[in-house]
Parts: structure tokens; C-alpha cells; sequence
């Protein structure tokens, strides 16, 4: 009965802590879909300097918006190629908005994070174990706002895109922080231990390094553009499985599966099946076992998002990367590393 009492206090005392947590994996997911749709309306080299306190709001008058396209006029996208498209200042406040929008939201998730944090420490809401791990929460988010800004500069030097190894580990990182997260409000939803039963909890950390690897590469085709070609399924192109373009991009092998448009996208494409293939053996070996009801949960919702996510990888392929179909690929992305996240921690602890 005591450890009930215990237990029951516990959880109330940690209510709040949890809906904080939770709401910074909501703005994560938000941040992270708006960025895909700068990505894919060719908004994210817009705003061409940072600035944490000037940059909060838009431009609020002609005159500021004017000297806003001036400058961007300086710089390479629009020198090589938005001055040959009749580029207007209305089409510059479309993009702009985008960029503004994605860096508003990085804002905002800040104070979110930020402020109650702060509170708790002072109303000693967060035990040292949470404090900790919130504390390098709060470094992971400043270090997400760096890699955010050293994305951008490299395509404000020579060439007007992003590099995509850069746009890749931002992403990424994006991914991760969201993960860690997700991770510590599950510590305090699940307080007690469940039972480990380890040949499951390799497995899942296995797949979960594989679709840490999948979302690596997503942000590789991302940055390459690898989604407009080879549009066919299950081949690429010519009926090809291993299409002939892949060897002849890139002079190295190491080249041809990182930088060759071709081969990230039949690294990316080959990896989904890696993927589904690690989440159905998961599924059918955890049979042998006695689970409890939230191991299930997770397996269940698992299985069920990765094929929705494969479904729809192939479709925004065959589709020539639509922005609907993009940002929705992206973003179930989420669904399906929360998913892993959370089956993982539930054979974990």
C-alpha cells in the first residue's frame, strides 16, 4: 500500500514534467516538418545572416522588405538562378517566410524548454537523474540551432545549395534530440522496471540503429535532390536494380554511396527493406515470448507505421517528390522513430 502511495505521488508530481516534455517533442516534430517544406519550396537560403533578438520578426515595412531582397540579391541562389526565373520581391516573401517561420518555431521551442526547466529546478520538480539529462537536453537543442546556421552558411559562399552532408546531420540530430526526449518523459511515465528480455532488446536497438542510418540517407537524398530521378518501383530506371549510373557518377565506391545522386538514393531505397525486414522479424520473434501490454502496444503501432512509411516512400518517389508527399514522408518518419523509441524502452526498462 505504501509503495502504491509512493508511486501515486510520484506520478502527480511528475505530471507536468511529463506534458513539458512531451510538448518539446511536438515542436521538434513541427520544426523538423516546416523545415522539410523549406527544403522542398527552395526556402532555406532566404535569410542570408542570423541574428538571435532582430531576426524574431519578419520585415514589417516596404522599405525593411526591400532592403531584405537587396541583400539576398547578393548572394548566389539569386545571382545563378533566381535573377534568370523573373524573380519579384513577392516571390522572395514566399520563401522568406518559410525560413523565418522554421528559425521562428526554433525560438520558440527554446523558451519552451528553457523556462519551465527553469521553474522546476526551482520548485525542485526534477530529481538529479532528470536534471542531468535535461541539462544535456537544453546543449542538445543549442547545438541544433549551430548546426542549423553552419547548414545554411555553406550554400551562401560559392554555390547556391546546402551541402547535404550538413543538411543531413542537422536533420538527423533533429531526429535524435526528438528521440532523447521522447526517452525521458518515458522514464517518467514508466518509473518502475519492466522485465528485459534481452534477445528483444538487442533486436530493437538494432533496428533502431537502422532507421537512424535510413533517416542519414534520407537526409542525403534530401540534399541531392536524389528523389527526381530513377522514379520507378521496385527498379530504378531501365528495369535496372543496381542502375549503371551509380558506378559511373563517382570515381571511389565511398563517393558513389554518399555523394552520387544515384547511389544515395539506392542506398536509401535498399535500406527501407532492411528496415521492414528487422521490424517483421522483431514482430514474429517476440511470439515466443510473454510480453506485457505496452511491449505489444509498441510492436503493434510499429509494424502498422513502418509499412504506412514505406508505402509512402515509394508513392512520393513514383510522384517525383510532390510537397505534399515529401513533408508526409518526413514526417511520419517521426511516427515511426517514436515507435522504436518507445518499443525499445519498454524492453529496456
Amino acid at each position: 500500500m505504501r509503495n502504491f502511495v509512493t508511486y501515486f505521488i510520484k506520478m502527480k508530481k511528475d505530471k507536468s514534467v511529463i506534458y513539458w516534455l512531451l510538448s518539446g517533442c511536438f515542436l521538434v516534430f513541427v520544426m523538423v516538418v516546416v523545415g522539410g517544406i523549406t527544403r522542398l519550396t527552395g526556402s532555406g537560403l532566404s535569410m542570408t545572416d542570423w541574428h538571435l533578438v532582430t531576426d524574431t520578426f519578419p520585415p514589417l515595412t516596404e522599405a525593411a522588405w526591400q532592403q531584405a531582397f537587396e541583400a539576398y540579391k547578393q548572394f548566389p541562389e539569386y545571382k545563378l538562378i533566381n535573377i534568370h526565373n523573373n524573380f519579384q520581391l513577392s516571390d522572395y516573401k514566399f520563401i522568406y517566410f518559410w525560413e523565418w517561420f522554421h528559425r521562428f518555431i526554433g525560438r520558440i521551442l527554446g523558451f519552451v524548454f528553457l523556462i519551465p526547466f527553469i521553474y522546476f529546478l526551482v520548485k525542485k520538480r526534477l530529481d538529479i537523474e532528470t536534471i542531468k539529462k535535461c541539462g544535456i537536453l537544453l546543449g542538445m537543442g543549442a547545438f541544433q540551432g549551430f548546426l542549423g546556421w553552419f547548414m545554411v552558411a555553406s550554400g551562401l559562399k560559392d554555390m547556391p545549395d546546402v551541402s547535404h552532408f550538413r543538411l543531413a546531420l542537422h536533420l538527423t540530430f533533429a531526429f535524435i534530440t526528438f528521440a532523447y526526449t521522447l526517452w525521458i518523459a518515458l522514464d517518467l511515465i514508466y518509473p518502475n522496471q519492466s522485465e528485459v528480455i534481452f534477445p528483444l532488446r538487442k533486436l530493437a536497438r538494432i533496428t533502431l540503429f537502422f532507421i537512424i542510418i535510413q533517416i542519414i540517407y534520407g537526409g542525403f537524398v534530401a540534399g541531392l535532390d536524389a528523389g527526381f530521378i530513377h522514379n520507378h518501383w521496385p527498379m530504378m530506371s531501365d528495369g535496372q536494380f543496381f542502375h549503371d549510373s551509380i558506378v559511373l557518377e563517382k570515381d571511389s565506391w565511398l563517393t558513389r554511396f554518399t555523394e552520387g545522386k544515384s547511389g544515395v538514393q539506392f542506398v536509401h531505397r535498399t535500406m527501407a527493406y532492411v528496415v521492414v525486414g528487422l521490424i517483421l522479424f522483431l514482430f514474429f520473434r517476440s511470439k515466443k515470448y510473454t510480453l506485457s501490454k505496452e511491449q505489444k502496444n509498441g510492436l503493434n503501432a510499429l509494424l502498422i507505421v513502418v509499412f504506412i512509411q514505406f508505402t509512402l516512400g515509394v508513392l512520393t518517389l513514383l510522384n517525383h517528390v510532390p510537397l505534399w508527399l515529401g513533408v508526409t514522408h518526413q514526417a511520419v518518419a517521426f511516427f515511426l522513430l517514436a515507435a522504436i523509441t518507445y518499443t525499445t524502452h519498454r524492453f529496456t526498462k
